[in-house]
């Protein structure tokens, strides 16, 4: 077991209406972490995670492609110490 981390990231850009939450649940599920993500009101999409850096690394490497109809133009990243708060990953609303 790797070190264990969180992540905190703000993606910016096209990304809310082209699937990003659905395909982010997808690939953080995938890799075994447990956070969420969720629509803000400026047009960012918000993502918290928490599990192994390693897998943290990868979700961000996705986050910076994000689905086929995402165009994404920044990605804010706060590194933060892990909490295990969360069961699974889950989209909110």
């Amino acid at each position: 077991m790797g070190e264990k981390a969180r992540l905190k990231a703000i993606v910016h850009g096209r990304v809310q209406g082209v699937n990003f939450r659905y395909y982010t649940r997808l690939k953080a599920r995938s890799l075994g972490l447990t956070g969420y993500v969720r629509n803000n009101w400026d047009g960012t999409v918000e993502v918290v995670a928490e599990g192994d850096k390693k897998a943290l690394e990868e979700l961000l490497e996705f986050l910076w492609e994000g689905p086929p109809a995402a165009v994404v133009t920044n990605v804010e990243v706060e590194w933060l110490r892990y909490e295990g708060l969360f069961y699974e990953f889950e989209v909110r609303f």
